[in-house]
């Protein structure tokens, strides 16, 4: 049976909620995004090897269980999907702010 994995907010979110935020530098605060950034893309990179193998081997025959070949392959199209709109979501905003006059 599939694990269930959960969704986590990346470590800089949950401190911006707390009462005692911590004062970052921006080469700190740079650091952090740069990592949960990292972190994502290599979980959604991971989910999409995940499929192709479980795709690849039930072609061959040694996987017996469609059920969860096809959910994998699901998961890993979702988690790519979101990717790309969060992405596509911060370039308008990064353009936004470009457009704004000081």
């Amino acid at each position: 049976m599939a694990e269930i994995q959960t969704v986590t907010a990346p470590v800089f979110l949950n401190q911006a909620n707390s009462s005692s935020v911590n004062k970052h530098t921006p080469a700190e605060a740079q650091e952090t995004f740069k990592q949960a950034l990292s972190q994502a893309i290599n979980n959604v990179n991971d989910l999409q090897k995940v499929s192709a193998e479980k795709t690849e081997l039930l072609a061959k025959g040694k996987i017996k269980d469609l059920h969860d070949v096809m959910i994998t392959g699901q998961k890993a199209s979702i988690t790519l999907s979101a990717t790309v709109e969060i992405r596509n979501k911060v370039i308008e905003a990064y353009q936004e702010i470009m457009r704004m006059q000081v």
